[in-house]
């Protein structure tokens, strides 16, 4: 775990005199899983551009390491950033430090950016159990985990948002799971029924918590490769507006600004 932008100096104002340490404590705080790289870091970064302290969760020690720098050098003591290094496929060590992160901090915004792709061939009757496994519990048992662990304490201070990256191959619909990539395609699938079940559970935004699901396209990101139409920017956008939008519950005239427990593309809501 590495700590950055902490300091001894004090800022005196009509309110008395604050630590930075005081500071820090009122700031909003985001916890983003694949933190580390692609679309992961782009959220991460236009958060702290917003001024959050940030929770990163990835798997190599040295890309988080490196993120970190250069988040700190782009903003300084501006914010202050924690790292979480851990393998989410492992069960044993993804709930020891989700629980160690529950423990230390309620999220106001959850992002599940993490996930992996599975093997080109890996169709349902060509899968190995091994390659199951990888995919199913990266991209979908971690998450899980992850919200087991950390969104009860958001939901009893009945404020905060939780945003998970899915896919559009995940979709039942349009050019959804309809063949080849099984393992990826059908986790997301998943994704896509924890999200709604869990917006269902905690009160469709009535309740304070938000719950969402995106699908951020084609990246160019390490799983999307270099040719994807789209930068890793580009695809994190949604996930970010979903952070910060503005909602109102009761502002059923403006979906954008009301609706919860979906697949959103672009600012819009698309068929599951």
């Amino acid at each position: 775990m590495a700590r950055l932008g902490k300091t001894d100096c004090q800022i005196v104002g009509k309110v008395g005199t604050m630590t930075t340490a005081d500071i820090s404590a009122t700031k909003k705080v985001a916890v983003i899983t694949g933190g580390s790289r692609g679309l992961g870091f782009e959220v991460a970064r236009a958060l702290a551009r917003n001024g959050f302290n940030l929770h990163l969760i990835a798997k190599d020690p040295e890309r988080l390491t490196s993120a970190n720098a250069k988040l700190n050098s782009e903003f300084g003591n501006g914010i202050e950033i924690t790292t979480h290094a851990v393998d989410l496929e492992d069960q044993v060590s993804r709930r020891k430090a989700a629980t160690q992160i529950a423990e230390s901090v309620t999220p106001d915004i959850f992002i599940l950016a993490h996930g992996v792709m599975s093997e080109k061939m890996s169709k349902t009757l060509k899968t190995t159990d091994q390659e199951w496994n990888r995919v199913m519990s990266i991209n979908l048992d971690s998450v899980f985990t992850l919200i087991n662990a950390i969104a009860p304490n958001m939901v009893e201070k009945r404020e905060g948002r939780i945003i998970i990256f899915s896919a559009c191959l995940g979709r039942m619909s349009g050019p959804g799971n309809a063949g080849g990539l099984a393992p990826y395609r059908i986790s997301k699938s998943g994704v896509n029924a924890l999200v709604r079940n869990l917006a269902h559970e905690t009160g469709l935004g009535a309740r304070g918590i938000l719950v969402d699901a995106i699908c951020p396209n084609h990246s160019r990101t390490d799983m999307g490769g270099p040719d994807a139409l789209r930068s890793a920017e580009e695809g994190a956008e949604t996930a970010v507006w979903l952070a910060t939008r503005k909602f109102d519950f009761n502002n059923k005239a403006n979906e954008s600004e009301s609706v919860t427990g979906v697949l959103w593309e672009d600012h819009k809501i698309v068929p599951w």
